[in-house]
């Protein structure tokens, strides 16, 4: 039975990523394109039967903002289309850009590629981010940059703190639970499951104290930890 729901899941998800590609090849205006793409995400879980939850939805300011989050598996970046609101441009690891119906999605909702190995390339992708986030568009960033089979939260990197402090925007972390769950890293069946997403309260660095982008990173994962039921990945560094 496991089995059959599995490829079944698989079906449904084929399905819609048709379905969104069509739309944000036809679809006029990058708003119009989030919206539809949202909607498939919600699609998928609502037609796999696997419930989709967020708690917290109302603390998100409606102006312009930055989401982290938790990075645990591939379907965290549906997760937060389906249950964010569709306003936000995902900052998305550069391998992801090879494949092509995946950079052709993102790409039509404004979503930016990064580099996580080339420090020159790095650098560049930072200067890219903060025009961008300077130019009003609301971001979403997975700061760990990629994620692990075994659970724990790891090292976030700077990009998205750098670009709240300089554009002195909010952090609004979020917790998403259920991902790793249902679809780990070197798993290709996806189980059974139920997925949450906790939205804690905004981190205004404008407001703070915070001289640097590490050190508002590190607030924001230890705020994330203290909900998150998975262990701090870095405590365990020898």
């Amino acid at each position: 039975m496991d089995f059959l729901w599995s490829i079944y899941a698989w079906v449904i998800f084929g399905t819609c990523v048709f379905g969104a590609f069509i739309a944000a090849l036809l679809l006029p205006g990058k708003d119009r394109r989030r919206r539809w793409i949202s909607a498939s995400g919600r699609a998928i879980f609502a037609m796999t039967g696997v419930k989709a939850t967020i708690c917290g939805l109302e603390k998100i300011p409606t102006s312009q903002c930055i989401v982290v989050a938790n990075h645990a598996s591939y379907l965290d970046g549906i997760i937060l289309n389906a249950l964010l609101p569709p306003r936000f441009g995902f900052v998305i690891k550069s391998e992801m850009s090879k494949i092509p119906v995946a950079k052709f999605l993102f790409q039509r909702i404004g979503s930016e590629f990064v580099e996580r190995f080339e420090i020159s390339g790095s650098i560049r992708d930072a200067r890219r981010l903060l025009k961008v986030a300077k130019s009003g568009e609301s971001l979403a960033f997975f700061p760990e940059g990629t994620f692990l089979l075994r659970p724990g939260l790891n090292h976030f990197r700077a990009g998205a703190f750098a670009a709240a402090i300089n554009s002195k925007l909010p952090i609004v972390p979020i917790v998403i639970f259920g991902s790793r769950y249902i679809l780990p890293a070197e798993r290709l069946m996806p189980r059974h499951g139920h997925i949450r997403i906790e939205v804690l309260n905004p981190i205004e660095p404008s407001n703070s104290t915070f001289k640097n982008s590490k050190d508002l990173a590190e607030l924001t994962r230890q705020r994330i930890l203290t909900i998150l039921d998975e262990p701090d990945l870095l405590s365990q560094i020898v």
